[in-house]
């Protein structure tokens, strides 16, 4: 059977150049409370915001059919893209206004696989260092029972605005 998934989303460019004017963890506020839309990516695979602090960010998915893989399991790639983007907007939430962040390096280990049944994951991230050119943060990806199904790390470039 035939299935089909429609959604929409507003230009990523624009949020962004709204964005470049607020300091980071305000502009993650901004997109979690439907201020500023959220990037497409995150409406693609569905994913959302449960605590933003400053070093620290827990995202939310809950693994659904169309994140399979041909095998019958979720594609390791959404636990990839939880990890990374977790770690990405920990380190975001705390840069100044006019700066960001681009991924350098993940590294993620897959504990046990991910399926419909698991149920809703949270990926807590937290910044481990920040300092003036790169930062590097880890994160775990787990169930509502807490049980471990991934945890990695990430090295970002720190992308410094005009001071």
């Amino acid at each position: 059977m035939q299935r089909t998934r429609t959604y929409s989303w507003q230009d990523p460019l624009a949020t962004a150049e709204a964005g470049r004017g607020l300091a980071g963890i305000d502009f993650l506020r901004a997109v979690a409370s439907g201020e500023l839309p959220p990037p497409p990516m995150g409406l693609t695979l569905g994913l959302g915001f449960e605590t933003i602090e400053k070093g620290r960010v827990v995202f939310t998915a809950e693994p659904a059919e169309y994140h399979y893989n041909p095998i019958g399991v979720v594609h390791a790639g959404l636990a990839m893209t939880l990890v990374d983007s977790a770690i990405g907007c920990a380190v975001h939430s705390m840069l100044p206004a006019g700066s960001g962040y681009t991924s350098l390096e993940t590294k993620v280990n897959f504990v046990r696989p991910i399926t419909i049944e698991t149920g809703p994951l949270r990926c807590d991230a937290t910044v481990l260092h920040l300092g003036g050119r790169t930062a590097t943060g880890e994160a775990r990806l787990l169930d509502g029972a807490g049980k471990l199904y991934a945890h990695g790390t990430s090295t970002c470039l720190i992308l410094r605005g005009p001071d």
